[in-house]
């Protein structure tokens, strides 16, 4: 099904808050910066996951070629072994592995495609939010992306306090994702959020019902303690 929306939410500006990944994706905040070509993670040892993705989505590609073949999840071999996610530790737990950098942005080579797969892309995501509301603003990414040639796109992933875990590898449950797309050069910039419990949404959720002020995204809120 091909999403249609209004032009004033992709051309409205309200850029008052400009974003650099590098305040969120750091030495400061995160244990491991893992970076291959396509996006960049900050990974926590403790949570046993990502704190937050960041890539640049390429108008020209994001539905260029549309690989259907999907490969299978990895573990991440730049992780020491300790803190490796294997992808069976979310077998039977309730909760799919959810996409960061989601692979229909990233179906346009195999390689880009397999990088969407490591385990460090992934985190625990409630099915109906992964399945249903998240992926439409991945579907509006790259809407815009194609629009406005470029978007930069920044995934926060925000953990209560003293989180839940699934599997006998700890893997911290986070309550809910950020999503951060931004242009510069085109004045553009939307943030969005999105709870990790389907239930606490209404029966007719809409994405507009996820547009949050940029201003309350800072990063001496989301790391308090780094």
């Amino acid at each position: 099904m091909k999403l249609k929306y209004p032009l004033f939410m992709i051309f409205l500006s309200s850029s008052i808050f400009a974003f650099n990944s590098a305040e969120y994706i750091s030495s400061d905040h995160c244990d491991k910066l893992i970076t291959n070509p396509y996006f960049k993670v900050c990974y926590d040892y403790n949570l046993m996951g990502a704190k937050a993705i960041s890539y640049t989505l390429d108008g020209d590609k994001v539905n260029e070629i549309n690989i259907k073949k999907r490969p299978s999840f990895h573990t991440e071999k730049s992780l020491e072994r300790a803190y490796r996610v294997s992808p069976k530790s979310y077998t039977r737990t309730g909760y799919d592995r959810g996409h960061m950098a989601n692979d229909a942005s990233f179906d346009w080579s195999m390689e880009s495609l397999n990088s969407t797969y490591s385990m460090v892309n992934i985190v625990p995501q409630d099915p109906k939010v992964n399945r249903y509301h998240w992926i439409k603003v991945e579907r509006y990414a790259r809407l815009v992306a194609r629009k406005l040639g470029s978007l930069n796109v920044l995934n926060i992933i925000r953990y209560p306090n003293n989180p839940k875990h699934i599997s006998r590898q700890n893997i911290a449950i986070p309550e809910g994702f950020y999503k951060i797309l931004y242009n510069e050069e085109k004045d553009f910039e939307r943030c969005f959020y999105y709870k990790n419990d389907a239930s606490s949404y209404p029966k007719k959720n809409k994405m507009k019902n996820h547009l949050i002020e940029c201003s309350f995204i800072e990063p001496n809120l989301l790391y308090p303690s780094s």
